[in-house]
């Protein structure tokens, strides 16, 4: 009976990394392959775990307002880079590059640069400032 558990609970616990990575497949949402870059104001700045998000409205090509959900890194990566939740303020313009959603009507980007016009403040542009 001992032996039947623990290899029930070695079987259960083998599953536990494809999870994980699963959770955190970028490329299952993103075309990385792809950037894309939007400049618009933001609506919204969530700083929270296990991934942060920066609402952005933006004017598309064909002139009308698009509403962008960027994925960004987690609360405790963007702090160790000095992002803390009054970084970014509703109304803040920013250009952002990003990698979009593999699917082209969902607009979503994976944060790769954020940059504030009115001042300067950005993220992206340094060694290790990467979403993971």
């Amino acid at each position: 009976m001992k032996s039947r558990v623990l290899i029930l609970a070695f079987v259960a616990a083998s599953f536990l990394p494809m999870v994980v990575l699963a959770h955190h497949s970028f490329t299952a949402t993103y075309d990385t392959a792809k950037t894309v870059t939007i400049e618009g104001k933001v609506t919204q700045f969530l700083l929270r775990n296990p991934h942060s998000f920066l609402h952005v409205t933006a004017i598309g090509k064909d002139g009308k307002e698009q509403n962008w959900n960027v994925e960004w890194a987690a609360a405790g990566q963007l702090g160790g880079a000095g992002v803390t939740r009054d970084s970014l303020k509703v109304g803040d313009p920013v250009v952002i590059t990003g990698n979009p959603a593999r699917d082209a009507a969902d607009q979503r980007l994976r944060m790769v640069t954020v940059k504030r016009t009115s001042d300067g403040f950005n993220w992206g542009f340094r060694q290790g400032q990467v979403v993971d």
